[in-house]
């Protein structure tokens, strides 16, 4: 949801569609730096939150700009404050989760990007006493998530096991967890359409990654074809995702208290979000409607 006319308004948009969970950027996603929030704005947020209900089931997006598997230079270097200060800013709102594009290699290969990563994420996320003075204060409030990726150029993100490097590398781990996103695996080349593909996606999700490691969905139709390697959401329904995949995602036990969230293409009444909010819930279990 859009925080135009301050963070709180995005918990009243989401209110306006029934939501039971929301995404919000904490700043500007496309700008490296923001004016410090208002302490004002930080209660007003943290009060709206908290009266809602929607607190605990919160995501923040990551800027577009930050690329951890950058090689050493001033987008590394500005990567590294940018997302210590997005921790910074989700902990004093109390947003639980933060999700973030792993990164992108730029032609020095992967296991390169992933090393370079693994290095970023420890520097902003390691205990006060190591932590580079870059880096602000992170108090252990806030997950990072990192999201599945279609594969885009030199993209990182879009095997499980460019995740489970991660994961299983970084010294604090702990911190970390994973926002699947339907379009993008789609796009990456992981079938899930279907009762079978669905099973077996998940069943190497959680052998590479763990299911116990995944804590957001980005719930996503794509534009564009199964492996095409391409970044394009769609409406629910509307693309080459299809139903089926929503509805056994939504029927899923083990997905029940994970937060789920819509990046679909939006209008300025919120009209398309009530769509694709009203086809979802058609698809839910009668016991969760």
């Amino acid at each position: 949801m859009s925080i135009a006319g301050g963070l709180h308004r995005a918990i009243d948009r989401a209110e306006a569609v029934d939501a039971t969970a929301l995404q919000v950027f904490v700043k500007s996603a496309r700008q490296w730096s923001s004016k410090p929030i208002a302490v004002e704005e930080v209660q007003r947020f943290r009060e709206r939150a908290c009266e809602s209900g929607l607190g605990p089931h919160t995501l923040a997006h990551a800027s577009y700009l930050i690329n951890l598997a950058a090689p050493a230079g001033p987008v590394r270097r500005r990567s590294l404050v940018a997302l210590a200060d997005e921790i910074a800013r989700c902990e004093l709102l109390g947003i639980p989760y933060l999700v973030l594009h792993p990164g992108s290699h730029t032609g020095s290969g992967e296991e390169a990007g992933l090393e370079r990563i693994v290095r970023a994420l420890d520097e902003v996320l390691a205990p006060s006493g190591g932590r580079s003075k870059r880096a602000r204060s992170v108090n252990g409030i806030t997950t990072v998530l990192l999201e599945t990726t279609a594969g885009q150029g030199a993209t990182l993100g879009h095997r499980f096991e460019h995740l489970a490097y991660v994961l299983e590398r970084a010294r604090s781990t702990e911190r970390l967890g994973v926002c699947f996103d339907t379009c993008h695996t789609l796009a990456a080349g992981y079938e899930f359409r279907d009762r079978r593909s669905f099973r077996a996606t998940f069943r190497e999700f959680d052998e590479v990654v763990g299911i116990d490691r995944l804590y957001g969905f980005h719930l996503n139709d794509s534009k564009h074809p199964f492996g095409s390697r391409k970044d394009r959401h769609e409406h629910i329904g509307r693309g080459e995702v299809g139903l089926e995949a929503f509805r056994l995602i939504l029927a899923d036990r083990r997905f029940r208290r994970i937060p789920m969230v819509l990046e679909t293409p939006k209008g300025p009444d919120l009209a398309e979000d009530r769509e694709n909010m009203t086809v979802l819930r058609q698809m839910l279990p009668v016991s969760r409607r």
